[in-house]
């Protein structure tokens, strides 16, 4: 539930203060007419993305045995990596998203472009959206069905709250902090969702298992006890992983933190 819960809530965090900036633009350039034209590209967002989690549910209940591990297995590794792709994404455009948005706003206004600023919305919450439904695919896979669900209406509803709340008082929020933390907890996220993937490929016999179990930590702390199965659901945790589980992990980080260290450098450069 908290990884659901925490995801959910950032990516329609993200979501929120984008539609907000859009529509607070409408309103400083005093073309708030063209309002329904934003909510048209959100409404529609929506819909695609529900029916792309709808999809993903059917394909997944109709794999059966090997079927089954390789569809799991990929959705992981797949939702790792748009995990990781967003988090390496909104660090790079924070700094501009906003004059970004609004120039494009302005610029679409003014020249009546009704279907640019539709689609403005539409890919803004779509993208969004699309990264939780993915993520959401796997998780479902390692967590209860129940709690996920209910981790999802919690982090939408706090979202669309605060995000309401903002846009109507004109209150700006310090939120690097939060994107600082949820961001650090989602690399561990993705970390795990890789792990998990590479499970379901040893199982299928796709990636060899090479030794089968480096350890076992069953006896400190067992996957079936409820801080096990916390951490299973957040960060991948398996109490006796396979040699190529746990080389995945490490070079999951390995690269992360090679690709920042040269953000970084060419940022410094800048």
């Amino acid at each position: 539930m908290l990884a659901s819960l925490i995801l959910s809530l950032r990516e329609g965090l993200e979501a929120a203060l984008v539609v907000g900036i859009v529509l607070a633009a409408l309103r400083k350039m005093q073309q708030t007419h063209l309002a329904p034209v934003i909510w048209r590209g959100v409404a529609a967002a929506i819909a695609i993305n529900l029916l792309a989690g709808l999809i993903i549910t059917w394909l997944g209940a109709e794999f059966k045995g090997q079927a089954e591990q390789i569809f799991e297995g990929t959705a992981m590794l797949a939702a790792a990596g748009m995990l990781t792709w967003m988090i390496v994404w909104m660090r790079r455009q924070s700094a501009t998203l906003q004059k970004n948005l609004e120039e494009g706003i302005s610029l679409a206004a003014q020249q009546g472009n009704n279907l640019g600023l539709f689609w403005l919305a539409f890919l803004a919450v779509g993208r969004e959206g699309l990264e939780l439904v993915l993520f959401l695919a796997a998780a479902r896979m390692t967590s209860n069905a129940l709690q996920s669900t209910l981790g999802v209406l919690l982090g939408l509803s706090i979202a669309i709250l605060t995000g309401w709340g903002m846009y109507a008082s004109s209150t700006r929020l310090n939120l690097r902090p939060f994107f600082n933390i949820t961001g650090f907890l989602l690399v561990l996220f993705a970390a795990g969702l890789v792990a998990h993937g590479i499970h379901e490929f040893n199982e299928a016999g796709i990636i060899p298992v090479m030794v089968e179990h480096i350890w076992d930590l069953s006896p400190i702390l067992s996957e079936h006890s409820t801080f096990g199965q916390l951490l299973a659901s957040l960060f991948g945790y398996n109490p006796s992983p396979s040699l190529s589980e746990s080389l995945g992990y490490l070079v999951y980080f390995l690269g992360l933190g090679i690709f920042w260290n040269r953000s970084n450098r060419r940022s410094a450069q800048a």
